[in-house]
């Protein structure tokens, strides 16, 4: 750790408050516009290119220095480099998914097939927006004592969250947390309103590993099953037994963890037990024990279940992304931080998701937090339409809570953790 910051005073509070209100207000629409611009031309996982040129653009404007990786997808940019207090990494997720868009706006997506349907560009926008707020703030408290200093800042603009394993290794591989203390992460919830933030100690998100079954038999005549193996009825006792044997050999106090198949491939005709058959599904936890055990548990009752059945079987087991499991110490440091920044109202539990989120490969090497963003609006009668949908849309608003309350994380953090070194 680097020399501590000074605590912050009332003073102190006061003058951040009044600084932001009048930054976000001069550049709310810019902010919109960004945002908007990002929606409209949308990128997929490994193609973000015109997204990393944006926000590289950007920055530069900001006179802020900005390192791309080999890759030339993503972002890393310093703020504050050389200052005191622990260095902070905000991470921002940049690609897209493969949803058309059906929203009927005027910003609605022109790549047909892929929409910003999670809210990334949310999350890009309000990253990037706390990065030129805390570069400014750092400028502004050089002559104003009453602003409280600013300390080092990371800013992480990470390509190909949404296709496995994530783009979260890479970036680390390429140093984004050399000399980081602490990482801060956030996401659109549409079950919670603009002003709210949900935070949560523990797992938020969950493991999510890829399962491919691949049974094979000799094949035959559905009028003689009885000279053959019938694999679609092996298939089908896996497709059953398998999910129910997994969760009973991997209990879970909280009932989180569970095989589900979504796909199976297998036959071509009515009158043909076919040669091969596929299954595909996800096998999601909470718990990151269970993770670590769950490959071979799979394999094992795989085994069981097709104890009858003379057919090969090959399991192909992709492990994903771990659980993000939020630190105690900096989830209480950012709650007080929400609370200074937007009142106690708006502090809420956020709900473990079964969701996967590759942001869990940082909190391996640094603790952090992983927060959930209010984006419905609050005079709406019901949440707004779910993540991973082409209806998806977030009231704007949350974009300058969302600066907002990094930004006081950002203070706030510096101070706490640098004061525990």
């Amino acid at each position: 750790m680097r020399a501590p910051l000074p605590p912050l005073t009332a003073a102190n509070h006061a003058a951040l408050d009044a600084f932001l209100s009048d930054l976000l207000k001069g550049h709310a629409e810019e902010a919109i516009a960004f945002r908007r611009q990002l929606h409209m031309h949308p990128e997929l996982s490994q193609r973000e290119h015109q997204t990393t040129t944006a926000i590289a653009t950007r920055l530069e404007v900001a006179h802020l220095p900005v390192r791309i990786p080999p890759s030339q997808l993503g972002v890393l940019c310093d703020v504050a480099d050389d200052a005191a207090g622990p260095r902070i990494a905000l991470r921002a997720d940049i690609d897209a998914l493969p949803l058309p868009d059906h929203k009927s706006v005027t910003y609605a997506s022109r790549v047909p097939g892929v929409t910003h349907a999670c809210g990334h560009d949310a999350h890009t926008t309000i990253v990037l927006g706390a990065g030129i707020a805390l570069e400014a703030l750092r400028r502004a408290a050089e002559t104003d004592p009453d602003l409280p200093a600013v300390g080092p800042v990371r800013l992480l603009f990470q390509p190909s969250e949404e296709k496995a394993p994530g783009g979260a290794r890479d970036l680390i591989a390429e140093g984004a947390l050399d000399e980081v203390d602490a990482i801060l992460g956030l996401h659109c919830d549409p079950t919670l309103t603009v002003g709210q933030i949900g935070l949560r100690v523990g797992a938020v998100t969950s493991a999510v590993d890829l399962v491919q079954v691949t049974l094979r038999g000799p094949g035959g005549h559905t009028a003689r099953p009885h000279l053959t193996v019938d694999l679609l009825e092996a298939a089908g006792r896996t497709l059953v037994e398998l999910p129910a044997l997994v969760a009973q050999r991997l209990p879970s106090a909280e009932g989180h963890a569970r095989l589900v198949f979504g796909m199976i491939d297998g036959g071509h005709a009515p009158n043909v037990i076919p040669t091969e058959t596929t299954m595909v599904g996800t096998f999601r936890t909470l718990h990151r024990e269970i993770w670590d055990a769950a490959p071979a548990v799979i394999e094992k009752a795989l085994a069981e279940v097709l104890a009858d059945y003379p057919v090969e079987a090959e399991i192909a087991q992709d492990h994903g992304a771990p659980p993000v499991v939020n630190d105690p110490v900096v989830t209480a440091v950012v709650t007080r931080a929400v609370v200074a920044a937007l009142g106690e109202q708006a502090v809420t539990e956020a709900e473990p998701s079964q969701g996967g989120e590759d942001f869990s490969f940082y909190l391996d090497h640094i603790p952090g937090t992983y927060a959930r963003l209010g984006v419905t609006s609050p005079e709406a009668e019901s949440p707004g339409p779910a993540l991973h949908t082409s209806q998806f849309d977030i009231d704007e608003r949350a974009l300058a809570v969302g600066i907002r309350f990094l930004v006081y994380a950002v203070v706030q953090a510096q101070r706490d953790l640098g004061s525990r070194s």
